[in-house]
């Protein structure tokens, strides 16, 4: 095999066995920033004798093999505890190729890859350390990578990985899937990391494009992983289910020129009808098992009231309201309540959802939200208040740091002269 060819089949092999690697590894040293520099290691060790050899039959299991090996080095050399020393040598000495890493996922508690998304996503950490550690360790991006998709400095990336990753080693957390109710409240926190990634790449809250693809795919794969390794959690099919319908309009969301398509204007025939599907399985499932409250399988099940539409005509609008008021006593809050407001006005006509908007007004949550003076806006043109609505989309493309979005709401603006 040719080097070029074989450094490119090691690159990619090291891509999909990372976050596994690093999760047993991260089991054994019980440190996430050690665990991802053996394993680093182990890939440098490949690089150097696979294209002699040959990619083995079995390269997750030989990466682990060597990575532990590194490990048992690494703790002779700094003289850690003798008993560490010797489960390390233990391992390495009745397992020579290293477990296969599948099998360990008889058991979602003590799963290595489970375990290593509750750390990443550790409320220790802020949210956007969460997030960069999560895509880091489990998504398998580079930290330019995950710079460009935030549209961050690849510095302050690398940064907020590293502060992580002290953070978690300073801490001495746990390497575990917490139980009982602790499992509960970190599970919501996993959940928030993974939508919060999904978010930006859908709606990208800066620079110059209206959605970056790529956090979309890396947010649904995660979402895809949990919902394997923990297949009784409702929630997590929820947010499986909403990230798999709202997936499916990606391509209609972008006009010719990458220029934002809003809901009710997109080519329904452009909508991925097996991302659809298997949305609405992963919301049935959880409904199946008792999640019809939950904050993700609410907003899962408005979003397969607009996929089952064919046009944008034949959505059910009373049934999102009803929706929505569901979700605002699960989870009040000032945004939900704003979009109950245009489900209203949907349903019941743009007085009603104005008056509902209105009422958000002085919420103090919603004084830079940019999305409140352009519902507010969209509202007043429909009632042919033309100079309110056009002062309206002004004020909301002056908040907004997006440069497609601030120039789709210019352009509404002049529409109201």
């Amino acid at each position: 095999m040719r080097t070029d060819a074989t450094h490119s089949a090691i690159e990619a092999t090291y891509r999909i066995e990372a976050p596994r690697l690093i999760a047993g590894l991260t089991r054994i040293v019980r440190d996430v920033g050690l665990a991802e520099d053996l394993a680093q290691d182990a890939l440098l060790i490949a690089l150097r004798q696979w294209p002699e050899t040959g990619v083995p039959d079995r390269p997750g299991a030989w990466l682990m093999t060597t990575a532990r090996r590194r490990a048992l080095d690494y703790f002779r050399r700094n003289k850690m505890a003798a008993r560490k020393l010797d489960i390390l040598a233990y391992d390495i000495e009745t397992d020579n190729e290293a477990p296969d890493p599948d099998k360990r996922l008889d058991d979602d508690i003590g799963d290595d890859l489970l375990s290593l998304i509750y750390t990443a996503c550790h409320p220790a950490l802020s949210p956007e350390s969460r997030a960069a550690l999560t895509l880091r360790l489990v998504g398998g991006l580079t930290t330019e990578e995950i710079a460009r998709a935030f549209l961050v400095p690849e510095p302050t990336i690398a940064q907020r990985i590293v502060r992580a990753k002290r953070t978690l080693a300073e801490a001495g957390l746990p390497f575990e899937v917490p139980r009982g109710a602790d499992r509960l409240e970190r599970l919501a926190s996993v959940l928030g990391v993974i939508y919060l990634i999904f978010n930006e790449g859908y709606a990208a809250t800066a620079g110059a494009d209206w959605l970056r693809r790529e956090l979309c795919e890396q947010a649904l794969r995660l979402g895809r992983i949990l919902a394997g390794l923990s297949p009784r959690e409702p929630e997590v099919h929820g947010l499986v289910a909403l990230m798999e319908i709202q997936a499916s309009r990606l391509a209609a969301r972008l006009g010719p020129d990458g220029e934002p398509v809003l809901l009710l204007d997109q080519d329904r025939r452009r909508w991925d009808q097996l991302l659809i599907r298997r949305g609405l399985v992963a919301l049935a499932t959880a409904q199946a098992l008792g999640g019809h409250e939950g904050f993700y399988a609410l907003q899962a099940a408005i979003a397969a009231c607009h996929a089952r539409a064919h046009r944008a005509a034949d959505t059910d609008w009373p049934a999102i309201a009803a929706l929505y008021a569901s979700l605002e006593r699960v989870a009040p809050s000032p945004v939900v309540a704003l979009n109950r407001a245009v489900a209203v006005a949907m349903a019941e006509g743009p007085a009603a959802g104005l008056a509902l908007v209105d009422a958000l007004a002085d919420e103090p949550a919603l004084q830079h939200y940019h999305l409140l003076p352009s519902v507010r806006g969209d509202l007043l043109q429909k009632l042919g208040r033309l100079p309110e609505a056009r002062a309206e989309f002004t004020r909301a493309a002056a908040m907004t740091r997006n440069t497609r979005e601030k120039s789709l709401l210019e352009g509404r603006a002049a529409a109201c002269r």
